[in-house]
């Protein structure tokens, strides 16, 4: 049997917009919904738990992210980031309360993959492309890069343009080097590739206020700092990808 779309629900706004999230996904990958119900009285680990056994099972698992005034919803919202941790499959965390939605739909025909250009992680980037190829959609390769060490011999004094944008240039390179395997699977799938000097989590953010979904990588049982600001600011649906 086809492995379901699994998605946790309560009473909370964020809830009703995972649900609509993942009924959305279900129909484009033409896959079964399950429909969970989360007991708001018991918002610990037990639901936790019971949460990641269905994950084990799932196609991807579906959870609200936040409420209306930012703060988590009962239920799902205390949970999501724990089964976003530990799950061994993605996870979807949908913010609610008209976070990045324009008319009760979420903005649509871009999806936003963080990517590091020199360690790319192939479930990752994989789950990225092939969301953009289902929903018609750009993929939005962004790479943060940071400047070299050495840079700091300039300071306080502005640095060279030339050297700037010779560490520039490399990290294009990089970036279009670590694409090329995607771009030749998925030639159908038009992608941007963004090379921003900024933190990972700043340059992710911006990103998602014009993006449908925002694809993550996570590395062992933990979401990391990046994750977890991009989770706490984002503008659309973030999937967090176990590498």
């Amino acid at each position: 049997m086809t492995e379901p779309i699994v998605v946790g629900v309560d009473a909370s706004a964020p809830s009703r917009a995972a649900a609509e999230w993942a009924a959305g996904d279900a129909r484009l990958r033409g896959l079964p919904l399950r429909v969970v119900h989360i007991d708001g009285a018991d918002p610990a680990g037990g639901v936790a738990a019971a949460l990641l056994s269905l994950a084990s099972r799932a196609g991807c698992t579906v959870l609200g992210l936040r409420g209306e005034d930012g703060v988590p919803g009962p239920g799902v919202g205390s949970v999501a980031h724990e089964v976003a941790a530990r799950s061994d499959l993605p996870v979807v965390l949908v913010p609610g309360g008209g976070h990045g939605r324009r008319g009760g739909e979420w903005r649509t025909s871009q999806v936003v993959l963080g990517v590091d250009a020199r360690d790319p992680v192939s479930a990752v980037v994989d789950f990225a492309f092939d969301a953009a190829r289902r929903r018609g959609a750009r993929l939005h390769a962004v790479h943060a890069w940071r400047l070299p060490a050495r840079a700091e011999r300039w300071m306080p004094y502005a640095l060279p343009e030339e050297d700037r944008g010779a560490w520039e240039d490399q990290e294009v390179q990089l970036l279009s080097d670590a694409l090329r395997p995607w771009r030749e699977k998925y030639p159908q799938v038009h992608v941007y590739e963004d090379v921003r000097l900024q933190s990972p989590s700043a340059a992710l953010v911006q990103a998602s206020a014009s993006a449908e979904l925002l694809v993550v990588g996570r590395a062992g049982r933990t979401l990391g700092t990046t994750v977890r600001d991009v989770l706490e600011h984002t503008e659309c649906p973030v999937a967090v990808v176990p590498r």
